[in-house]
């Protein structure tokens, strides 16, 4: 059996190739693929050939947010049968270092995630036709939600995450930071979870023109009226909760000094060394906190979309054929016009 796959060389030298498909093992699923997003770290390796210390040394399949159906199960496998729709978490911790015996599977030692270049040899991705996945991985949706709906799985466990890092928003002041797909899902989260008022800030008028599609209260264009944030600063900062999207120093800044005393401040976006206002932190009591991946929200996320409890169809801006992967991967770079871009694959 044959599949495409979509492999990075180097910056900005993606390639469609066709590699030879065994059969799924006792506790596997052959998975015919049916949609993917493009997400800011396959964005980095392309443009960038990596990020941070995270370098791709060798050729690469992309992509961790997929969705298929099942085409095949092995001889072991009870829980899903032919034909079953699933979304696929690209998370596999080992389960038995330190970490995954303490309960903290997203920090698993030994992880194995999809599409990623940081370990050698590299952990290959998600962006091709067919796959062989362990049975674990895939969790069903529901008949009425679309492949393109459960490809967005993965982003919005990484929000649920974020927002269990956070505590409870409802009732309360909610700053999102930087509208890409996480800031929007965020938005979705803490407008579920009944956040009395979400302001959302970002340099583009597209993405915020989203955020407000995902529950928004106020969306504030950074570039076009950077004094909007200053009035959220008086008398010691207005909101309860931030979630930094951006990783930009002067949204961090920002953010910072609109909190309360004792809020809490969540930092979602990742870039690298970042100054940020250690005194406001210090003299207002600020929570900082940090979230990375996720693990039980991946079936959380499944069954949130699948219920219709969260809308992610207006994150997905363009769709592309894995066959123009290139123009897919520079539509999803240009973010005056483009939020979550998708590749979709063959069917048959």
């Amino acid at each position: 059996m044959q599949t495409r796959v979509c492999k990075l060389y180097d910056k900005h030298d993606i390639r469609i190739e066709t590699e030879t498909l065994g059969e799924p093992g006792p506790d596997e699923v052959l998975v015919q693929m049916s949609a993917a997003g493009i997400c800011g770290s396959d964005l980095h390796y392309y443009h960038d050939g990596g990020f941070g210390p995270i370098r791709v040394r060798e050729p690469i399949i992309l992509g961790h947010e997929a969705s298929g159906i099942v085409a095949a199960t092995g001889k072991d496998v009870s829980m899903l049968a032919v034909g079953d729709r699933v979304a696929i978490s690209p998370s596999r911790p080992c389960g038995e270092c330190e970490y995954c015996l303490d309960g903290m599977f997203n920090h698993c030692l030994n992880m194995r995630f999809s599409g990623s270049a940081m370990r050698m040899p590299h952990e290959q991705g998600l962006f091709r036709d067919r796959m062989i996945v362990p049975a674990a991985q895939c969790h069903r949706v529901g008949d009425a939600t679309t492949m393109a709906e459960a490809a967005c799985s993965e982003p919005l466990a990484v929000c649920l995450h974020a927002a269990r890092m956070a505590g409870p928003t409802d009732g309360k002041r909610v700053l999102v930071t930087g509208a890409g797909p996480i800031g929007a899902l965020c938005v979705a989260v803490a407008a579920r979870a009944g956040a009395a008022e979400i302001v959302v800030t970002d340099l583009q008028d597209a993405a915020l023109a989203v955020a407000r599609k995902m529950g928004a209260t106020r969306m504030i264009n950074a570039a076009t009226n950077p004094d909007a944030m200053t009035a959220y600063s008086a008398n010691k900062g207005y909101f309860h909760t931030v979630f930094e999207c951006s990783a930009a120093a002067p949204a961090i800044k920002s953010a910072i000094a609109a909190l309360r005393p004792k809020g809490t401040f969540v930092q979602v976006g990742v870039a690298g060394d970042t100054p940020v206002p250690l005194n406001l932190i210090v003299s207002k009591e600020i929570t900082l906190q940090g979230t990375h991946r996720f693990h039980e929200e991946f079936a959380q996320a499944v069954a949130a979309i699948s219920a219709g409890e969260i809308d992610v169809r207006p994150i997905i801006t363009a769709t592309y054929p894995l066959a123009e992967a290139q123009s897919a991967f520079d539509e999803a770079g240009d973010r005056s016009r483009a939020l979550k871009v998708h590749l979709s694959f063959e069917t048959a």
